[in-house]
């Protein structure tokens, strides 16, 4: 009986390894001119994803409406799932932060996003413009992955 308690625990154990092997993301990057999202653990890159940015691409974000995604250090500081969102899920980037105030930078309301109803039927074919406001988008399939590994308060770095 113990022999097969042993075995049990060494089962679970690894089960429960197997069940979230990349659940620890520790930072976000995003490469504004190579259209891509990089998920970090430990240094390590564990997921990259392409992505469309702002209509305005070059340049940090100004004020609301230029089209321009930010660029700086923020952190993720909320998450929508899709009945709260018309991008299918959502996780929310802290911008504008103290240091975009005191610059004068104005606007709000930066995500990482998938493409929801209005835009779903284009898949991975949405790469091929920057169409956002300033947001970072993904397919559905691709924010639900980063929706799931990205917890709230990860640092997210946006480079030109």
């Amino acid at each position: 009986m113990k022999a097969t308690f042993t075995v049990l625990i060494v089962i679970m154990s690894v089960g429960e390894l197997c069940a979230h092997p990349l659940e620890k993301v520790d930072s976000v990057l995003v490469l504004k001119s190579q259209k891509r999202l990089l998920l970090y653990q430990s240094g390590q890159v564990l997921r990259k994803f392409k992505v469309s940015i702002g209509t305005n691409p070059k340049g940090p974000k100004e004020k609301k409406d230029d089209g321009k995604t930010p660029e700086g250090t923020y952190r993720i500081d909320s998450k929508a799932p899709p009945l709260d969102t018309e991008y299918h899920r959502n996780l929310g980037i802290n911008y504008p932060n103290a240091s975009d105030k005191a610059k004068g930078r104005t606007g709000g309301d930066i995500k990482i996003h998938g493409l929801g109803p209005k835009y779903g039927k284009w898949g991975k074919l949405h790469r091929l413009k920057n169409w956002t406001d300033g947001c970072i988008a993904v397919t559905n399939k691709e924010v639900e992955e980063i929706y799931n590994l990205v917890p709230i308060n990860t640092p997210i770095f946006i480079y030109p």
